[in-house]
């Protein structure tokens, strides 16, 4: 899973070909810490098929508001660099993930 900054988030996610999924986290979010194991998993298990890519939104405030992504933790896929749906927090579920990521794969 590749970890991606404010400098790294346009190449990575907005200007690449195909399905990303975005796990926006941020440094105090305790859902967050909770939920990362979890989707780094997924990247083991669908990262053949869709790029899996987390972003620090407490290092990246204003690329997350850019991107909407106004509450944590925010699981997004882009696809083509246009944002096709998230998962903002409490639908942000493992079983919601896994769902998500089914319908693009």
């Amino acid at each position: 899973m590749l970890t991606v900054d404010k400098e790294t988030f346009e190449q990575e996610v907005l200007q690449a070909e195909g399905y990303v999924l975005v796990d926006f986290y941020g440094d105090g979010c305790e859902p967050c810490k909770a939920l990362m194991p979890f989707v780094e998993g997924l990247a083991e298990k669908y990262g053949d098929k869709i790029k899996f890519v987390k972003l620090n939104t407490t290092k990246a405030r204003r690329l997350a508001i850019s991107q909407k992504v106004l509450g944590l933790p925010v699981i997004a896929i882009y696809n083509d660099g246009e944002k096709v749906e998230e998962l903002v927090k409490e639908e942000a579920t493992e079983s919601n993930i896994e769902s998500m990521i089914q319908k693009y794969i």
